[in-house]
């Protein structure tokens, strides 16, 4: 951590899941002058409004976790909308942040640019290798776009301006400020929820998209935003010397993966739903299986700490105290 605690820190998108995480964590650790704007403030795909923001802020470092985010449903139904707002988001802040002298930003993507039959686990080196999901091929798109972006600031901008501009994909995240719509939100809030209502209405039976058998890796929040700033403030020989100049970004992610079925009962034990669980076929799975290597972030010193019990029993508190 740097020892310089008034720093002046963006944090874009801070009233996300992730952004209320990464300012949680900044303010654990002593930091005090972290910067904020709801998109009422600021409409990030705005590129005046941008410019104008950066130029009276002046921020020293930038976390942009602003993001235009769903499901597979969400990602299926609005791919036109996924796409533009996430690359006119990224455009915007990334260019911004340089005309206006900020050394240091860290953009956060998805494990979902990589190809969809990518070799498991899915390490850096798979980036650019093969076809994407159908389902989420927009917002990956932008996401490879954004890492591509923050690459070729660095590149060209690094030697001469300093700049220093990093990448972090994290894996299938979940925790406290999750979205909880019935059909855009990602798979553990959308079964929290359905299993909550389940139990308060005694159903006697939930069905679940899909077949049960995809795997996917599952990171608690407070996990994700302690790497996010683990990684930003690394000293740039260190980060250099775990990179590359046009393979940068670093995986994020818990460590091992279940079944969609696997977690189904998961979130029935810690919701205290005790019906019948079955599922949907006819509906789409997705990718097989999204794990990804995270050996890379492991080497540097970091590992995941909070387990899929103890992040669903905290995730599930707060959602019933939200309801309240």
């Amino acid at each position: 951590m740097s020892k310089d605690l008034n720093q002046k820190i963006y944090v874009a998108g801070h009233r996300g899941m992730v952004g209320s995480a990464i300012v949680r964590n900044l303010q654990a650790k002593g930091l005090t002058n972290i910067i904020t704007r709801t998109h009422a403030e600021l409409d990030l795909t705005n590129q005046a409004a941008v410019e104008n923001f950066f130029k009276a802020e002046k921020p020293d470092q930038v976390y942009l976790a602003a993001a235009k985010v769903g499901g597979i449903y969400s990602n299926n139904t609005y791919p036109a909308e996924f796409i533009y707002y996430n690359l006119m988001i990224q455009n915007n802040v990334i260019h911004q942040a340089f005309v206006h002298g900020v050394k240091k930003l860290l953009f956060l993507g998805s494990s979902c640019i990589y190809p969809k039959l990518s070799p498991q686990p899915m390490s850096e080196h798979a980036l650019l290798t093969g076809k994407l999901e159908p389902t989420n091929e927009p917002y990956a798109i932008a996401k490879i776009a954004g890492i591509k972006m923050c690459e070729s600031y660095n590149r060209q901008y690094g030697e001469s301006d300093g700049v220093d501009y990093r990448s972090v994909m994290p894996t299938n995240l979940y925790g406290p400020g999750d979205n909880y719509h019935p059909e855009n939100s990602h798979v553990i809030p959308a079964l929290l929820r359905r299993f909550h209502e389940a139990k308060v209405s005694n159903a006697p039976e939930v069905v679940i998209w899909g077949t049960g058998t995809p795997r996917r890796e599952f990171l608690f929040v407070d996990d994700m935003a302690a790497a996010s700033v683990f990684v930003m403030d690394l000293d740039k020989a260190t980060y250099v010397q775990h990179t590359e100049p046009m393979q940068s970004h670093i995986n994020v992610g818990f460590g091992s993966d279940i079944t969609i079925a696997e977690l189904a009962m998961a979130v029935a034990k810690a919701t205290g739903y005790q019906g019948a669980i079955s599922f949907d076929p006819s509906k789409p799975d997705g990718a097989p299986r999204k794990w990804m290597d995270s050996s890379r972030l492991n080497n540097l010193g970091w590992h995941a700490e909070v387990s899929l019990e103890q992040g669903l029993k905290s995730t599930y508190e707060q959602f019933i105290n939200s309801k309240s």
